[in-house]
């Protein structure tokens, strides 16, 4: 069963990550084929936008469980080149040259949340809670970072990356991760009537409309790629690290870490 399901209608492509019983968790496969289908859309001339959210009852939780674990027995240099493809499936999202809408259909943590803010417009469900919840394993959320940045900036990623804090679809939105909030009966008809504003538009004018961005902003591709590499670096050091090692040790076994003081 493929990991990311592709449905076209219209002009619009929807990528529904499809790993529902884990919460559309990563794994290397996940971020393969994800990495994949939004580069066969961005180079689809049939495609004016795309619509990337998740099958089940959540957006995506982020690492998945297994993938963790494998990743806390890796070394230093395979745990680098891990984070560099997640890296590279953020990176290609953040730059598509199409307009893509994230419909938050549900919880999103770490490499979800990276995801959201990755996209140009995002709409999410009023039950959906958000998590930046890396530090609580001795780690950060090096790779996501200069997109969550971004798009909540500076003030509140202080916060939400010093305390792993789970918060609301209304925090989301007023931090600026989540445009717009509705409830899940009303999700698509919210979708639908962005995806008609964005097909009034030229496709040509939306592209350099993103790259203006981009360049006003400072984030451009290359730089972005530039950035990567180092935050890899950093993950695959904190990966291994004692500390690290002690936080997924204790995630994995379901026990608080070492670092926690009682009160």
């Amino acid at each position: 069963m493929t990991t990311i399901q592709i449905a076209d209608h219209a002009g619009i492509r929807e990528l529904r990550l499809n790993r529902p019983d884990v919460h559309n968790a990563f794994d290397d496969r996940l971020i393969a084929e994800l990495t994949a289908a939004l580069q066969d859309a961005g180079h689809d001339p049939s495609v004016r936008v795309v619509v990337l959210t998740g099958v089940g009852a959540s957006f995506s939780a982020g690492a998945d469980l297994n993938w963790m674990r494998g990743m806390a027995k890796a070394s230093e240099a395979e745990n680098r080149e891990d984070s560099l493809r997640l890296a590279a499936l953020m990176r290609t999202l953040q730059f598509l040259p199409k307009p893509t809408v994230a419909r938050v259909n549900g919880a999103a943590y770490g490499g979800g949340v990276g995801l959201i803010a990755c996209c140009d417009i995002a709409i999410g469900v009023t039950t959906a809670k958000f998590g930046l919840t890396e530090v609580k394993l001795g780690l950060v959320p090096a790779v996501i970072s200069p997109y969550v940045i971004a798009a909540i900036g500076v003030r509140q990623a202080r916060r939400l990356f010093l305390t792993g804090e789970i918060f609301e679809a209304d925090t989301a939105a007023r931090i600026g991760l989540l445009h717009e909030v509705v409830s899940a009966e009303y999700l698509d008809d919210t979708v639908h009537t962005v995806l008609k504003q964005l097909a009034k538009a030229g496709p040509t004018a939306q592209h350099e409309a993103k790259q203006l961005v981009f360049g006003m902003h400072g984030l451009t591709e290359a730089a972005a790629e530039r950035i990567d590499r180092d935050n890899a670096a950093l993950i695959a050091r904190l990966r291994v690290s004692q500390e690290g090692q002690e936080g997924l040790a204790a995630f994995l076994d379901k026990r608080v870490p070492a670092w926690t003081q009682a009160g």
